[in-house]
């Protein structure tokens, strides 16, 4: 009998997106996310009646409002998962010619699903799956649902794969070279700002309280990237963006900072987000669009946002080599 190249499911995951920037997607959309108990640690009985009464019949109108300035014929999200997978596959595939690797994207909350993606994965039999949730700093609201997700799945199987999970790459220096990279040829073609501001989504203090390492990540990349760029102390800065609700979050708040550095007399301003890997309503709508208005009226005369790494080739490299390395141990372990 015929040897058989081990199957290798790669399950490339980010956190998701709406179907359409329509009222009832977005509510569909924002009921999955927000009633997950990873995002949201308020009791369940209360939380429920908050959801339904005080932000899913209000909430999807604005954020519709939001999504239908930054959409085209799809979301930039999944337009851009899509297009890093597609390259993923070509490379990955190119590379490990002894492996049968499948490369798939699948999506926390929304389409394409990760338990749709698992229930499928289920159908194939695969040898082995790598999960790489594309957060580069680890969060029990972000990255954990996709371990909640897998080890559901994992109670259901009789026939078990090898299973891999790239935890995140928050100080791989692939990572920062690919940051700092994006922030130099930004540069180079629109020149320098007084401040740079590395705004990372926020999470909830009490959060960071209880142990969530997200908070302290986030600082690493910071404090690396502006070594990479051999930036003084007084030239750059970090700064945690999309608050939700009224109780503390970590801090220096994003908005708040624009304003007062605006109020300082600072002049310009580039800011990027290091803990996005591709562009989405945050990035596109909120720090692009919603932060230069801000810091504008607030005195400020340039505001300039540097894009996400999306499908940057340093960036799809810095991919290719987070996989090749579990691949890589795959094949050690069949001795293919």
């Amino acid at each position: 009998m015929s040897e058989t190249k081990p199957n290798v499911l790669l399950i490339v995951a980010n956190l998701g997106t709406p179907d359409a920037a329509t009222v009832p997607a977005v509510r569909h959309f924002l009921q999955e996310f927000l009633s997950d108990s990873r995002v949201i640690e308020i009791p369940r009985v209360l939380w429920k009646i908050i959801l339904h009464c005080f932000i899913l019949p209000f909430r999807p109108h604005r954020v519709a409002e939001a999504y239908s300035k930054i959409w085209s014929d799809d979301s930039p999200m999944r337009k851009i998962l899509n297009a890093q997978v597609a390259a993923l596959q070509q490379q990955l595939t190119t590379k490990n010619t002894d492996l049968d690797v499948t490369i798939v994207p699948a999506m926390t909350y929304g389409n394409p699903g990760i338990q749709q993606v698992l229930a499928e994965a289920t159908i194939q039999r695969y040898d082995h799956i790598v999960l790489l949730p594309l957060f580069p700093q680890f969060s029990a609201t972000s990255t954990a649902p996709l371990y909640d997700a897998l080890a559901n799945w994992v109670k259901t199987q009789r026939n078990l794969p090898g299973i891999s999970v790239i935890r995140d790459y928050y100080q791989h220096p692939d990572y920062i070279e690919a940051l700092a990279q994006s922030v130099r040829v930004y540069r180079q073609e629109n020149g320098c700002a007084e401040k740079l501001l590395m705004s990372f989504h926020g999470i909830p203090q009490p959060y960071a309280d209880k142990g969530d390492p997200y908070a302290d990540r986030c600082r690493v990349t910071a404090e690396k990237l502006a070594k990479a760029l051999h930036l003084e102390p007084e030239q750059w800065a970090i700064s945690f963006q999309s608050r939700f609700g009224k109780q503390e979050w970590v801090k220096p708040y994003t908005d708040q900072l624009l304003q007062q550095w605006a109020e300082q007399g600072v002049q310009s301003v580039q800011i990027l987000s290091p803990a996005f890997s591709a562009d989405c309503l945050e990035t596109l709508e909120e720090l692009a669009l919603q932060n230069a208005e801000l810091f504008l009226a607030a005195g400020g005369k340039k505001y300039q946002y540097i894009p996400a790494l999306n499908q940057d080739p340093a960036h799809i490299e810095l991919l290719v080599h987070l996989l090749q390395t579990q691949l890589d141990a795959i094949r050690l372990s069949y001795r293919v």
